[in-house]
C-alpha cells in the first residue's frame, strides 16, 4: 500500500462523507490534485476494491468505503482536524459556567452532540475510580440520619439510615469525626476493610449505631455498581439511512448496559478508541462507529464518546471528543 493509494482511499472517504455519494476517479484526481491520470487512479481503485477497502454499490457508480477502508483511513490519519476558534470558545464558555458535577455532565453531552452532529454519551464519574472527599451526617430524628458522601470528582451520593437506638447530636458529631478520619482521601475501592473496622474503633455505646451506618456505607460506596449516563442527540441519527433500519439502534441506545459496553471500560490509559462497524460487539451497532475516550484528573474516572454512522467525519469527531474530554478533566482537577 503506497502513499498514492492511501491518498486515493483518503479522497474516497472524505468525498463520500461530504457528499453521501459514491466517488469516481475523476473526482479523486480533481480534489486531491494528484499528478497522475484518471486511468492510474482507476487502477488504484481496482486494487483497493480487490483488497476490500472500497466497493462499488452498483454498476457504473463510483466507489464508497467499506468498514475495512474506514479502519485503514483512521489508522493512517496524519492530522486531526483542530477545533475552530469559535468551537474552542464555545467549549470554554459552556463548560466553564457549570455550577456542579451534574451541570458539567449535562453541558458536556449537549456540547459533544452539537460539535459532532452525532449521538453523545457521557458517563458520570465512576464511584469505583473515585476517592472520598467528605462524609456528612445530618440528624433527621433521634433514630434517622442522612448520609451524604462527596467524592473527589464532585459526585454526591445521599442515603437515609434507620438507627436501632436513639442517637444524640453529640453522638452524631463523634461518629462523623470518626468516619471522616478513617475514610477521607481513600480510594472507594479500598474502603471495605476500613468500614468493617469502624464498629471496633468507636465507643462501645455507639457500636450498634455505627454498625447500621457501616452497612449503609458499604452499600453506598462499595456494593452499588450502578453507573449513571447522560445521552443527547439521538435525533441526529435520522439524517442517515442505516442498513437494517434505525429502530434497533434507537432501542439499543435506551439500554444503559449497552451504552456502557459501547463506551468501554474505564482504564488507566484514557486512550481514545475508534470502533467501526462490526468491531462493535452489539449487532445493533454494526452500521455505526463509536469514538470514545476516558476523562479525569490524572487517572480516568469516566468515559465519554459519540455514536454515529460509519460515514462520519472521523478527524473532526476525534478532535471534538479529545478536546471536550481534556477540558472536563481540567475542571475536575480544579475542583479537587
Amino acid at each position: 500500500m503506497d502513499d498514492r493509494k492511501l491518498e486515493v482511499l483518503r479522497a474516497i472517504v472524505e468525498g463520500y462523507v461530504a457528499t453521501h455519494e459514491p466517488v469516481g476517479s475523476k473526482t479523486v484526481v480533481e480534489n486531491q490534485r494528484l499528478s497522475v491520470s484518471a486511468a492510474t487512479v482507476r487502477n488504484d481503485m481496482a486494487y483497493l476494491e480487490e483488497l476490500g477497502y472500497i466497493h462499488q454499490p452498483h454498476t457504473s457508480a463510483g466507489r464508497i468505503p467499506t468498514d475495512k477502508g474506514y479502519r485503514l483511513f483512521v489508522d493512517r490519519l496524519g492530522k486531526i482536524k483542530p477545533l475552530s476558534a469559535a468551537e474552542r470558545r464555545a467549549v470554554h464558555r459552556l463548560l466553564g459556567e457549570a455550577i456542579d458535577l451534574d451541570d458539567v455532565v449535562l453541558r458536556t453531552v449537549r456540547l459533544l452532540s452539537q460539535l459532532t452532529h452525532q449521538v453523545a454519551v457521557v458517563q458520570y464519574p465512576s464511584l469505583s475510580r473515585s476517592r472520598v472527599r467528605h462524609l456528612e451526617l445530618v440528624s433527621m430524628s433521634p433514630r434517622r440520619l442522612m448520609l451524604v458522601m462527596i467524592a473527589d470528582t464532585g459526585r454526591v451520593e445521599q442515603r437515609h439510615v434507620e438507627l436501632p437506638t436513639d442517637t444524640s447530636e453529640a453522638d452524631v458529631t463523634a461518629i462523623r469525626s470518626l468516619i471522616n478520619e478513617k475514610l477521607v482521601g481513600q480510594p472507594l475501592s479500598e474502603t471495605p476493610p476500613l468500614i468493617y473496622a469502624l464498629a471496633d474503633e468507636c465507643r462501645p455505646e455507639l457500636r450498634t449505631t455505627v454498625e447500621a451506618l457501616s452497612n449503609m456505607l458499604l452499600e453506598t460506596l462499595v456494593e452499588r455498581r450502578d453507573e449513571r449516563l447522560a445521552v443527547a442527540g439521538a435525533a441526529n441519527l435520522t439524517r442517515t439511512d442505516f442498513e437494517g433500519g434505525l429502530r434497533s439502534i434507537l432501542e439499543a441506545l435506551e439500554e444503559e448496559v449497552v451504552l456502557m459496553q459501547l463506551l468501554g471500560h474505564v482504564d488507566h490509559t484514557a486512550m481514545l478508541q475508534v470502533r467501526i462497524g462490526d468491531e462493535n460487539e452489539n449487532a445493533n451497532f454494526h452500521a455505526t462507529s463509536v469514538v470514545a475516550t476516558g476523562y479525569g484528573a490524572g487517572t480516568p474516572v469516566g468515559n465519554m464518546g459519540v455514536v454515529g454512522p460509519t460515514r462520519m467525519d472521523y478527524p473532526g469527531t476525534i478532535a471534538a471528543v479529545r478536546a471536550v474530554a481534556r477540558y472536563v478533566s481540567e475542571i475536575l482537577e480544579q475542583n479537587q
